[in-house]
């Protein structure tokens, strides 16, 4: 399964047209409210120089690189939870994604009203949360009606989630997110974990600068790095209109107009490696003889039957041992054979932790 990411914003900030320029999928773009009535989503691979290597290396018949999958939704205004504008009907589109990339205008244009009328990223961020936090009580109040249901004949079985889901309820009524109630312990983080809320997810905010602040983003940007930092995660400053022309261009041009504007990578690159930053994603790497060189999320901190889950569920049951390698070795000695010949290849047990990079043969019996 693929990671996805919901993209969350006010109407005419550039959502759209930065899915189309993540995408390449033509999702529908104009310049007024609600565009976007159904939620656009699109897969795209993971960019990743490490792969392209070893694909080099190996010589394979497939290339296949880990996936992701933006969901694009309609804008959110004001009263969005009581079904203004589209109503919440499309928050439900992206309950169920990975983390939620918070797009915030930070150019100017006279072509592109702005729904608030002004330009102030900051601002609409609070909008953003206010809506998102709106919406998760209604969640919980029914979760909490539903809850008081069951405790009616079995009241000892529930005590303990009442108690926490009405201390979740006073913490969102003053106007917190659950993601720093579900701070408080494992037991905080399960509950709200469980019941999905929008605003227990992890989250990049995107600054949609114009092309004239690049590559730093302006003081606009720096305003939403800002906010990224005092809520301990990631922001990205991007031109959401210049990503989506380059989309457009041979790569090898557009690389180079990017190079002369002082950007390092795509948009697409570094909204993914945010993704993974702030889920807390690794790469590993599988070759399959000279068939197939494959890239796979995983979870930091995992370790070897799980990575070979990964493949294949039966490779997860039957484990015996993974043969492992760094990418960065292997590509210094150029052979699978030539890491065996010099001893870095290793042979790892059950309790081997799967690093960054690692390049993996799983040994199982089925």
């Amino acid at each position: 399964m693929s990671l996805q990411i919901g993209i969350v914003g006010l109407p005419n900030v550039g959502k759209s047209t930065l899915f189309n320029a993540l995408t390449r999928a033509g999702a529908a773009v104009a310049a007024y409210p609600f565009t976007t009535i159904e939620p656009n989503r699109g897969v795209v691979a993971v960019p990743d120089r490490r792969l392209a290597a070893l694909a080099e290396l190996v010589g394979p018949e497939l290339i296949t690189p880990a996936m992701i999958e933006f969901v694009d939704i309609a804008g959110l205004v004001r009263g969005a939870h009581q079904g203004e504008g589209l109503g919440n009907q499309f928050l439900g589109h992206i309950r169920d994604v990975d983390a939620i990339a918070l797009v915030c205008r930070c150019f100017a244009s006279g072509d592109v009203a702005h729904v608030e009328g002004t330009v102030n990223p900051v601002r609409d961020v609070e909008v953003l949360d206010l809506e998102l936090i709106l919406a998760d009580l209604q969640v919980l109040e029914r979760r909490i009606e539903k809850v008081q249901s069951a405790a009616k004949a079995r009241p000892r079985e529930y005590v303990v989630e009442l108690e926490g889901l009405q201390s979740l309820r006073e913490h969102l009524q003053a106007g917190e997110r659950a993601a720093t109630w579900a701070e408080r312990g494992a037991t905080e983080a399960a509950l709200a974990q469980e019941i999905n809320l929008l605003t227990a997810k992890e989250r990049i905010y995107v600054a949609n600068v114009g092309e004239e602040d690049l590559p730093d983003g302006g003081p606009l940007a720096e305003r939403i790095d800002q906010v990224a930092r005092d809520e301990g995660t990631l922001s990205v400053a991007l031109c959401a209109q210049l990503e989506a022309d380059l989309s457009e261009w041979p790569p090898d041009e557009a690389a180079v107009y990017r190079a002369d504007v002082g950007l390092e990578r795509s948009g697409l690159e570094a909204l993914a490696w945010a993704g993974y930053a702030v889920l807390d994603l690794i790469t590993f790497f599988t070759i399959t003889g000279g068939r197939e060189t494959r890239a796979w999320a995983l979870q930091r901190g995992a370790k070897a039957p799980q990575a070979a889950g990964k493949v294949h569920s039966q490779m997860e049951q039957g484990f015996i041992r993974v043969e492992v390698v760094s990418f960065e070795q292997l590509v210094e000695v150029a052979s699978w054979a030539a890491a065996r010949e010099r001893g870095i290849l290793r042979i790892e047990g059950r309790d081997y932790q799967v690093q960054d990079g690692d390049v993996c043969l799983f040994r199982f019996s089925p």
